[in-house]
C-alpha cells in the first residue's frame, strides 16, 4: 500500500520531474538546440566559410533563414559552427572546474581538521590570483587555445564551488544518519559517495550551471577581443564584435549571436534552479527491493552456556575532558561498570549526568574536541581507548552497534529503507546484492514490521516514528553485534508504541544472547527491560547493583531522589516530590560528593574530601558515606 503523502516526483525522478515544470520543460528544448550545434556539418546548410559578396549584410530570406554577414556568409551556419566550440569549450572547464572543486569540498567538509585547513589556505591563495591575467598568459602560452583557457578557468574557480560543497559537508556531516552509519560500520568511502554527496547535488547542481553560464561569458569576451581562433574562424564573440562594427547600418547581426548567448546564459542559470528544486522533494536512491519476502524466520542461536567471568565490556575509571573557550572541562571521572554477555544495563540519570558521553566514549565517537583522559574500555579483551581508526569501524556494527533516541534523523531522507539496509547488511556480510536483499526481508521480518517488501520501497518520511525505530533496530541487528547500545531508544514514541520496542528488544536478545546497554531516564523501562543498573549523576556513577535490589532499597540519596521524582512513583492528585537544583555543569562541580547540594542527608563530612565508589556487596556499590540512614534492607 502506498501512503498519500507519497510526492508523484519520488516516483518520476529527476529528469520527468523536471520536465513537468514549464520551466523545465523550455530550457531543455532551448539546451537541446543548443546541443545540436555538435551535428553543425550536417544541420548547417552552407559552408561557414563561404563568402559572396553580392549578397552582404542581407536580412533573413528563404536562402538565408538569419540573414548573412559583411563578407556575404551564412550567419545560420557561422552559429551553428560557433555554437559547437562554445559547447566544447564549457564541457572542458565544466570538467576541471567538478574534478576539482567536487572531491575537494567534500572531503574538506567531512574529514575536517588538518585536511580542511590545508584545503582551504589553498583556496584562499588560488582566489587571490587575478584569474584574467592567467588566462591571457595561458593563451599566449598555448597559441590561443580556447581549450587551454577553458580547462584553467574550470581550475581556478573551483575555489568558491569547493567552499560552498564544503560548508554543505560539514552540515550533512552534523546529521545523525552520518554518525549513525559510521556506528553501524560503513566505510569513509560509502559514507561519503552513499550519504554526504547526494546531499550536496543541490548546491553542485546550481553551481555547475552558473558556472557553465560565466564559461560561455568569458569564453564570448575572449574570442570578441579576438584572443581566440583567428578569423575566419566561427565563434560567437567574433560574431558579436563583427556586428558591432557594422551595428548602425545592420543592426539585425547583432540578434542571432547576442540573442543566443543571452538565452543560452539564462537557460542554464533556470534549469539549476529548477533541478534544484526537483533534487530539495525527491532524492534518487538505489531503487526499491523488488523481490519476494522470505518464508522463514532467521534461526535463533543455540542456547548458551552460563556466561564467561570475563566481562564483555569492562569499563574502569573512566574519565573524559573536552576542550571549551575557558579550558578543558572534565566530564566523566572515574566511570566503572561490567556488562555480561545476555546481560541489560541501565544507565539512569538526568540530562547532563553523563549517560550518553559515557555511550560515545565507549564506541570511541567523541566529539573533535572530547579526549578520554584516564581509565579503560574493555570489549571482549581488546581495549578500546587506545585502538586505532580502522580497528573502532570493524568493531562497530558487527560486533557493537547503537540505537538512537531520534530514528528519524538516524536515516538518510534521500534513499529508500530497503536500499540503506542493503547497504549495510552488505557492508558487514560481503553478501551478494540479491543475498542481501532477502537478508533485508528477514531482518525486517525478526522487528515485525508489517509488509517487508513494501516497507523497503518506502523512504523515511513515509513511516511513522515507532516503525522508523524497528527500521533502526533491524539495521542494528544487520551485523548480529553481541553489544546493542540503546540510547534513550523510546524516548520520543507514545506509550503503546514503547511497550511494543521493549518486548522486540526482550525477544530480540533472548533469541540472540546479545548484551544491551541502555541509556535511559525512565524507571518504567529500567523496571521492565534492564537487568542491572548503574545510576550517573554528575560525571559519575554513585550507585550501581541489579536492578531488583536497586527497587527494593536503594543505596544513595539520589537514587531514591530520583524514584521519588518518577511520575509512576506519584500518588494520584498529589504533587511530584521534585529534586531541587539542577545538575552542575563541568567545571561548576563541588568538592567531596556533587550531590550534597541537593541531597537531604548532607553533612559536614560530605565536603571533606572526594568520595570513592564503596563496595557494599560482590554487586552492589555506592559513592555514599551515609548509606546507613537509607535503612538498607540486609
Amino acid at each position: 500500500m502506498t501512503t498519500a503523502t507519497e510526492s508523484p516526483a519520488k516516483k518520476r525522478g529527476i529528469v520527468r520531474s523536471v520536465l513537468a515544470t514549464w520551466r523545465g520543460r523550455i530550457t531543455v528544448g532551448f539546451l537541446l538546440l543548443f546541443v545540436c550545434c555538435l551535428a553543425a556539418p550536417l544541420l548547417a546548410p552552407a559552408d561557414p566559410l563561404h563568402q559572396d559578396l553580392r549578397h552582404i549584410l542581407e536580412l533573413p530570406s528563404g536562402s538565408h533563414w538569419l540573414g548573412t554577414d559583411s563578407l556575404g556568409r551564412d550567419v545560420l551556419s557561422r552559429l551553428l559552427y560557433g555554437g559547437r566550440s562554445s559547447i566544447v569549450g564549457i564541457l572542458e572547464g565544466v570538467a576541471a572546474h567538478l574534478v576539482v572543486a567536487v572531491p575537494l569540498g567534500v572531503a574538506a567538509g567531512y574529514l575536517g581538521g588538518r585536511f580542511d585547513r590545508y584545503a582551504m589556505r589553498a583556496a584562499d591563495i588560488v582566489m587571490s590570483v587575478p584569474t584574467i591575467v592567467i588566462l591571457l598568459a595561458i593563451l599566449t602560452i598555448f597559441n590561443r587555445s580556447i581549450a587551454a583557457a577553458m580547462i584553467t578557468l574550470g581550475a581556478l574557480g573551483a575555489s568558491g564551488m569547493m567552499r560552498i560543497v564544503r560548508g554543505t559537508a560539514m552540515t550533512v556531516r552534523q546529521e545523525l544518519y552520518v554518525s549513525a552509519a559510521e556506528l553501524l560500520g560503513l566505510s569513509r568511502t560509502q559514507i561519503i559517495f552513499r550519504h554526504i554527496l547526494p546531499r550536496c547535488r543541490g548546491v553542485i547542481i546550481v553551481q555547475t550551471s552558473l558556472f557553465a553560464a560565466i564559461a560561455i561569458g568569458i569564453q564570448t569576451g575572449l574570442t570578441f577581443l579576438g584572443l581566440g581562433p583567428p578569423p575566419p574562424a566561427a565563434t560567437w564573440g567574433g560574431m558579436v564584435n563583427e556586428a558591432a562594427t557594422t551595428l548602425t547600418t545592420a543592426p539585425w547581426l547583432l540578434v542571432p549571436a547576442g540573442g543566443v548567448i543571452a538565452l543560452t546564459v539564462l537557460a542554464l542559470g533556470i534549469l539549476g534552479d529548477t533541478v534544484r528544486d526537483v533534487t530539495a522533494q525527491s532524492h534518487t536512491s538505489s531503487g526499491g527491493l523488488r523481490v519476494k519476502p522470505a518464508k522463514r524466520r532467521p534461526e535463533a542461536p543455540a542456547p548458551t552456556a552460563a556466561p564467561e567471568r570475563r566481562a564483555l565490556l569492562s569499563v574502569r575509571d573512566l574519565s573524559v575532558s573536552f576542550l571549551t573557550p575557558r579550558g578543558e572541562a572534565e566530564v566523566l571521572t572515574g566511570v566503572g561498570f561490567d556488562l555480561d554477555a545476555g546481560q541489560t544495563l541501565g544507565l539512569v540519570g538526568e540530562s547532563g549526568s553523563g549517560k550518553s558521553v559515557t555511550a560515545r566514549a565507549v564506541l570511541g565517537l567523541l566529539e573533535a574536541n572530547g579526549r578520554v583522559t584516564a581509565g579503560s574500555v574493555v570489549f571482549d579483551g581488546q581495549e578500546l581507548t587506545r585502538a586505532s581508526r580502522k580497528e573502532l569501524a570493524a568493531l562497530r556494527g558487527t560486533r557493537i552497534a547503537l540505537i538512537s533516541q531520534e530514528p528519524m534523523v538516524a536515516l538518510d531522507p534521500s534513499f529508500r529503507i530497503g536500499a540503506q539496509l542493503t547497504e549495510i547488511v552488505r557492508s558487514h556480510t560481503k553478501m551478494s546484492r540479491r543475498d542481501a536483499r532477502r537478508r533485508v526481508l528477514e531482518l525486517m521480518e525478526l522487528v515485525e514490521l508489517p509488509d517487508p517488501e513494501e516497507m523497503a520501497r518506502r523512504y523515511p518520511f513515509q513511516i511513522s516514528g515507532g516503525m522508523a525505530q524497528r527500521v533502526a533496530i533491524a539495521a542494528a541487528l544487520a551485523g548480529s553485534p553481541d553489544l546493542l547500545i540503546a540510547d534513550e531508544p523510546t524516548t520520543a514514541l507514545d506509550v503503546t508504541v514503547q511497550a511494543e520496542i521493549l518486548a522486540l528488544l526482550r525477544r530480540i536478545q533472548r533469541e540472540t544472547g546479545m548484551a544491551v546497554l541502555l541509556v535511559t531516564h525512565d524507571w518504567g523501562v529500567v523496571a521492565d527491560i534492564c537487568t542491572h543498573v548503574a545510576v550517573m549523576y554528575a560525571g559519575q556513577v554513585v550507585e550501581s547493583a541489579p536492578v531488583e535490589q536497586v527497587f527494593g532499597a536503594s543505596v544513595h540519596p539520589y537514587t531514591s531522589a530520583l524514584m521519588a521524582a518518577s511520575p509512576d512513583s506519584a500518588a494520584r492528585r498529589t504533587p511530584i516530590d521534585a529534586i531541587a537544583g539542577t545538575v552542575p555543569p563541568p567545571g561548576s562541580r563541588l568538592d567531596g560528593c556533587r550531590f550534597r547540594d541537593r541531597c537531604a542527608l548532607a553533612a559536614a563530612d560530605c565536603a571533606d574530601k572526594d568520595i570513592p565508589l564503596l563496595q557494599l556487596t560482590e554487586e552492589r556499590a555506592s559513592r555514599c558515606i551515609h548509606t546507613e540512614l537509607l535503612q538498607v534492607r540486609p
